[in-house]
C-alpha cells in the first residue's frame, strides 16, 4: 500500500524528483541503458514512489569502468599537482555545502533518515572531502631511503580506477568516506549506490560536474547488486574495491575480486557491546545509549546492540532505558518533531520483527516489547524500540538485527564483562562506560574490535582510523592517513653506488 502524503519540499527537490526516470552518471553525463528497465525507489515513510532509476546490465557497467579507466590514463586528473586536485575537491565541498539542504532532503526522503540527521551527513561529506584534499597536499610523492651503498627512494602514484559499493543506511556520508581519499590520491572512481537509495549519489555526481571535476573522474552506476555490483567487483580493470554491507555479500565481493587479485576493503557490520560499570551516572548513560540505539532507527553497523551492565545497577539502568525509549517520538522523517523515522524498506522491517520473534522463541525475555509502530497518516516501515534480555547465546544477541533493538545481560566483574563482550564473531566497535579511566583504558584495549570508545558510542573523528576485524571487516579502515595511503601504490627505485 502507498499513501498520498502532503509534503513541503524544496523547489529544487521537487524539480529533481520530477524528472521521471533517473539515469546513471558516467563520463560527465547521464548514462542510458538499452533495455530501458528501471527500479522504483520509494519513500520508506509513506510508500510513495520517489523516482524510477535506470537498471544497467553488466555490459553497461563494464563500459562505465572503461570510461573511468580512460579518464585515469588520458585525462589530467591523476597527473595534476596535489594542490590543484585539492582545489577542485574544495570546490566540490563548497558546492555540497551550498546545496546541503537540498541533498539532505533528498537523502531523508530516500533513506527514511530524520532530516536534521541527513543534514549532518551532508556536512560530514564536505568535511571529509576537505580533510583528505588537505592531507594529500602534505604527502610527498617521493620518500628517500637511507640505504648503505645505494641511492634509493619510494615513489607513490595513484592506482587507477577504484570501485565502491555502498549500502542504504548512510548513502551520502559513506560516499564521502569512500571516494574522498581515492580522489585526493589521484584515482578515478565508479560508485554503485544501493538500489533502495541511489538518488543522492546521482545528485552529487551531477554537482561534481558543475564544480569542475573532470569528466570520467566520478561515475555512478545504478541497478541491482546481483547484476551491477557483481559486474563491478569482477571487472579486471578495477584496481581497488571497497564494499560496505553484509558479511554474506562481502564474501561474494571478496571472492570475485580475489579472482583478479584486486585488493578489497570490506566493512561488514557488527554486534557491538556497551560495557557499563556501577560507577556511572546511570541516567546519563541510559540517555546516551537509548539515543544511540534509536539513531536512524538503529540501522548503524557499529551501534551498541549488546548492553552488558554491572549487576548492582542493572535494574535501575533497565528502568531508565525503558522510560526513555517509550518516550521516543516515532514519525515521518520530514516532520520537525520526529526523533526516529522508519527503517529503510519492508524487508528490513520484517527482519527486525522476525528477530524479536526468534529471540523470544529461544528464551529471551522482553524488557520492552517493541514491534510494529503506527504513525497517523503514513503507511511507512515503522518499528518501536525493543529491549531483550537473557543468554548471550540467543540468536538476537549473536546476529546483527539492524534495528532499534538492544540485548541486555548483567555481569559481576571486569574479567567477566570482557569475556562477554568478546563473545561474538564480529569485531567492529564497542564502548566502555565508567568513571575509572584506568579501568576504561584496560577494558577498551581488551575488547576484540577495530574501535573502542570510552563513555560514548558512535564517535567518528577525522584522523582516527575506523575499521573492523573478524567478520566485521578486512582490508583497512577509513577516516585517517592510513586510508589515504591505501589509494597510492608504491614503487621502490634503487641505484647501486658502486
Amino acid at each position: 500500500m502507498t499513501t498520498t502524503v502532503a509534503r513541503t519540499l524544496l523547489p529544487e527537490v521537487e524539480s529533481f524528483l520530477g524528472r521521471g526516470s533517473h539515469g546513471s552518471f558516467v563520463g560527465g553525463k547521464p548514462a542510458t541503458c538499452k533495455s530501458g528497465a528501471t527500479i522504483a525507489t520509494t519513500d520508506p515513510g509513506c510508500g510513495e514512489v520517489l523516482a524510477e532509476v535506470l537498471e544497467l546490465d553488466s555490459d553497461e557497467v563494464h563500459a562505465a569502468v572503461d570510461v573511468a579507466d580512460e579518464a585515469f590514463r588520458k585525462a589530467p586528473w591523476a597527473n595534476l599537482p596535489a594542490n590543484e586536485r585539492s582545489a577542485m575537491m574544495h570546490r566540490l565541498a563548497d558546492a555540497v555545502e551550498k546545496h546541503k539542504f537540498i541533498i539532505a532532503q533528498i537523502e531523508s526522503l530516500d533513506a527514511g533518515k530524520v532530516e536534521a540527521q541527513a543534514q549532518g551527513d551532508v556536512q560530514n561529506f564536505a568535511d571529509t572531502l576537505r580533510y583528505f584534499a588537505d592531507m594529500a597536499q602534505h604527502m610527498s610523492p617521493r620518500t628517500t631511503l637511507a640505504v648503505k651503498g645505494h641511492e634509493a627512494w619510494t615513489s607513490r602514484k595513484p592506482w587507477g580506477t577504484c570501485a565502491f559499493i555502498f549500502p542504504w543506511n548512510f548513502p551520502f556520508l559513506l560516499i564521502g568516506w569512500g571516494i574522498a581519499p581515492a580522489l585526493a590520491a589521484g584515482n578515478t572512481v565508479v560508485i554503485k549506490p544501493a538500489e533502495d537509495t541511489p538518488l543522492s549519489a546521482i545528485y552529487v555526481a551531477e554537482l561534481a560536474k558543475e564544480a569542475g571535476i573532470p569528466d570520467g573522474v566520478i561515475n555512478v552506476v545504478t541497478g541491482r547488486g546481483a547484476t551491477v555490483g557483481a559486474a563491478l567487483s569482477s571487472n579486471p580493470k578495477i584496481k581497488r574495491m571497497s564494499f560496505t554491507g553484509s558479511p554474506e555479500v562481502g564474501r561474494l565481493v571478496g571472492e570475485s575480486c580475489g579472482k583478479n587479485l584486486v585488493p578489497v576493503k570490506l566493512e561488514l557490520g557488527g554486534k557491538g557491546a556497551a560495557v557499563i560499570f556501577d560507577d556511572v551516572d546511570v541516567a546519563e548513560t541510559a540517555t546516551k545509549l537509548s539515543a544511540a540505539i534509536t539513531f536512524h532507527a538503529g540501522q548503524v553497523c557499529c551501534d551498541a546492540t549488546r548492553w552488558l551492565v554491572h549487576k548492582d545497577i542493572y535494574d535501575e539502568f533497565v528502568d531508565q532505558c525503558i522510560d526513555r525509549l517509550t518516550k521516543v517520538k516515532i514519525g515521518y522523517q520530514l516532520d520537525a518533531d520526529t526523533q526516529m523515522g522508519p527503517v529503510c524498506n519492508a524487508k528490513q522491517r520484517q527482519r527486525v520483527l522476525s528477530y524479536l520473534e526468534k529471540g523470544q522463541a529461544q528464551g529471551a525475555e522482553f524488557l520492552l516489547e517493541g514491534g510494529p509502530a503506527t504513525v497517523d497518516g503514513y503507511d511507512g516501515h515503522f518499528v518501536k524500540p525493543a529491549l531483550l534480555a537473557g543468554s548471550l547465546d540467543n540468536v538476537a544477541a549473536q546476529e546483527e538485527i539492524f534495528g532499534p533493538v538492544a540485548y541486555l545481560a548483567p555481569f559481576d566483574n571486569e574479567a567477566q564483562a570482557i569475556e562477554m563482550a568478546n563473545h561474538t564473531v564480529y569485531g567492529l566497535a564497542n564502548s566502555v562506560w565508567t568513571a575509572d579511566l584506568g579501568r576504561a583504558a584496560r577494558v577498551a584495549e581488551s575488547m576484540i574490535a577495530g574501535n573502542s570508545w570510552i563513555n560514548a558510542h558512535n564517535v567518528f573523528a577525522h584522523g582516527v582510523p575506523y575499521g573492523g576485524v573478524n567478520q566485521s571487516g578486512v582490508g583497512g579502515g577509513v577516516l585517517s592517513v592510513e586510508t589515504l595511503m591505501d589509494y597510492y601504490r608504491s614503487t621502490s627505485v634503487v641505484r647501486p653506488l658502486s
